[in-house]
């Protein structure tokens, strides 16, 4: 798959099939997050591959999102910031978010090109989610991201619009002007 259909076919799935994926795929996916550009080089992330069923359902509930318990896998995003923030000061933490948002990125293109699903997941309950996981203080929880094959495709989430998202120049300017010609 090109990567530019990857981008263009990729869609939140909130109805999973029965099929259980190959795990060595799974894998493959999360592999590609660790390509994604680190502050500092100083790399944050850590990946929680859950496969359990009673913790899948114990996630489902802590996000409050029953779809979740539906995925054979669920991929837990956590980041151990003290590092970064070490090196960054209070910088540090958008470098960290940033860190985590690309790996991301990276993981649900893979998915797409797997002809797997998936679906990023920003609400939780952290602490829960920490417990269920024994996910250490200093970690942070990114996101949760139930994976698996798509019950049936549903229907393609509607775009924006390049036009209601792009300015040129300044904040505001919806209007292209041609760099002016230098004379010699």
């Amino acid at each position: 798959m090109q990567l530019d259909d990857a981008i263009k076919q990729r869609n939140s799935t909130k109805k999973f099939s029965s099929k259980k994926p190959d795990w060595r795929e799974i894998i493959e996916c999360i592999d590609s997050m660790r390509h994604a550009p680190i502050a500092g080089n100083i790399p944050t992330l850590k990946i929680v591959l859950v496969s359990n069923r009673e913790k899948i359902a114990e996630i489902g509930e802590a996000c409050q999102q029953n779809f979740i318990s539906q995925a054979h896998y669920v991929i837990v995003v956590v980041s151990d910031p003290v590092k970064t923030l070490n090196s960054f000061g209070k910088r540090g933490e958008i470098y960290v978010r940033q860190q985590a948002g690309a790996a991301i990125q990276n993981l649900l293109l893979k998915v797409e090109e797997k002809k797997l699903a998936a679906c990023w997941v920003g609400h939780f309950g952290e602490g829960q989610i920490k417990r269920i996981l024994k996910v250490p203080d200093k970690g942070q929880i990114e996101a949760v991201i139930p994976i698996g094959y798509e019950f049936k495709k549903e229907r393609p989430s509607k775009k924006v619009d390049l036009d209601a998202v792009l300015y040129f120049e300044s904040y505001g300017n919806k209007k292209m002007v041609p760099p002016k010609k230098l004379e010699v």
